[in-house]
């Protein structure tokens, strides 16, 4: 079976590695299994470092190096054009960046928890999934 290439938001992908034993820690294993394909740029792999180093995750170095190495070798770097793609705009303009992503490199879905970005559902042409939705089609019942 192909995996699902996704584009993940930062908060997605910071659940799933953060939070080794939270609701979204089945993600890390599914990308390691191959069930699915993150797709990530230089943009989103930039904002997923600077979180990574806030002190409210009280995170080292090398923890912050550990978990990328958990992710970034899975996942599947797409380069943007320099000009973006006229898109839907999206409320929160620092989100734009996953609606191009996901469209340029044509992602099966965009998964994310942001109101911002949900609120594009049936205007955006790629489909928009939350966590749940992902995990429905993902995970054995």
């Amino acid at each position: 079976m192909m995996p699902l290439r996704i584009v993940l938001d930062t908060n997605i992908v910071l659940s799933a590695l953060v939070f080794g034993e939270g609701r979204l820690a089945w993600m890390r294993q599914a990308w390691q299994r191959g069930q699915l394909q993150p797709l990530v740029c230089r943009d989103t792999v930039g904002e997923l470092l600077r979180v990574l180093a806030y002190p409210k995750f009280k995170l080292t170095a090398r923890e912050q190096q550990d978990l990328l190495g958990d992710f970034l070798p899975y996942a599947e770097a797409v380069t943007l054009p320099a000009q973006w793609p006229d898109l839907p705009a999206c409320r929160d303009a620092k989100d734009q960046v996953f609606l191009a992503l996901a469209h340029v490199a044509q992602a099966d879905a965009l998964v994310s928890g942001d109101a911002d970005i949900l609120a594009l559902r049936g205007v955006f042409a790629c489909q928009i999934w939350t966590a749940d939705e992902l995990a429905a089609r993902v995970r054995p019942h």
